[in-house]
């Protein structure tokens, strides 16, 4: 017999278990879910505008689905995750999971809806129609090996780069940040508050988070992450970007191949980033250094009425 429950704060056990479904499937996919923002929610208990759904089964030890939502900049995001063991079920599990989902969005006051989805399939179609949401944003995650050849680090030889100074370029960064990403549903908007809680997470490492100044102005960045539990181990230029002011001189490539650069001298043999699919000029970019396609991310959106 299955039950579900809505918690808007996370007790550690909830936490624990939602965690080790997110292994599992992360296991069975290789890409882990729940983006960074909704990561952060979890791991923190529940902050304002957090609600997490759990299925429950009798006749299984673990939990059976997990449904997320969380407020973002100006929109809600939505995670659904079923046990792999489950997802033979998932027409019976999962509608339940986002119908809860979405009234507790209804309840807050409505809003913009975006759920992302790795490599959608019928089935997740099926199940946003249902619920009212179409397709809109279209990721792709790209990879590319490592070492850069010799010619592309010849483009960097005299660019300089410093690393990111905790309590020093916070604001610096902000600033760039949220006029390169305004209208971003996830990177936008950012705020002290928001950097201070990725800051606070094992991974980040302020060597890996390249400043690019023109005099005592931050022109570009290039934020790396390292994922050592992935097989192999994997690099990722995790957020970049270019002053709007210095749009057009090649920052964003230069960047790149530095932050590429930084990954390779952690001896990691794997690069990867995402980039909206219908952004020609990064995907240009990113193609010309040698990054493919590995595997597609949508996200199917919607708004939700006030009730």
């Amino acid at each position: 017999m299955r039950s579900l429950e809505i918690k808007r704060q996370m007790d550690p056990s909830a936490i624990d278990e939602v965690s080790a479904l997110i292994n599992a499937t992360w296991r069975a996919d290789g890409v882990r879910p729940l983006n960074d923002h909704l990561w952060l929610d979890l791991r923190e208990g529940g902050r304002k505008g957090f609600a997490g759904v759990i299925v429950r089964d009798t006749d299984h030890h673990h939990i059976v689905g997990y449904c997320q939502i969380s407020r973002g900049n100006e929109s809600w995001s939505l995670d659904l995750i079923v046990h792999p063991h489950h997802r033979y079920d998932s027409m019976e599990i999962a509608p339940d999971l986002i119908t809860a989902a979405l009234d507790i969005v209804a309840q807050e006051g409505g809003g913009h809806v975006h759920w992302w989805v790795f490599e959608p399939n019928n089935i997740h179609r099926q199940l946003a129609h249902d619920a009212g949401l179409e397709a809109g944003r279209h990721l792709v995650q790209m990879r590319r090996s490592l070492p850069l050849s010799d010619e592309q680090l010849a483009i960097v030889t005299d660019f300089t780069t410093t690393p990111f100074r905790v309590g020093v370029d916070e604001d610096a960064w902000l600033t760039v940040n949220n006029a390169a990403f305004g209208a971003h549903p996830e990177q936008g908007g950012w705020t002290r508050d928001v950097i201070a809680a990725r800051q606070s997470e094992d991974w980040f490492d302020p060597k890996g988070f390249l400043m690019n100044w023109d005099n005592d102005t931050l022109a570009a960045f290039c934020w790396t992450k390292v994922h050592p539990d992935t097989e192999p181990p994997m690099g990722e230029i995790y957020v970049i970007a270019v002053d709007p002011a210095y749009l057009g001189t090649g920052l964003g490539k230069r960047m790149t191949i530095a932050g590429l650069a930084h990954l390779s001298q952690q001896n990691l043999p794997l690069a990867m980033l995402y980039v909206d699919a219908d952004n020609a000029p990064a995907m240009s970019v990113y193609t010309s250094l040698g990054f493919t396609p590995h595997h597609r991310e949508l996200a199917f959106v919607g708004d939700v009425a006030a009730k």
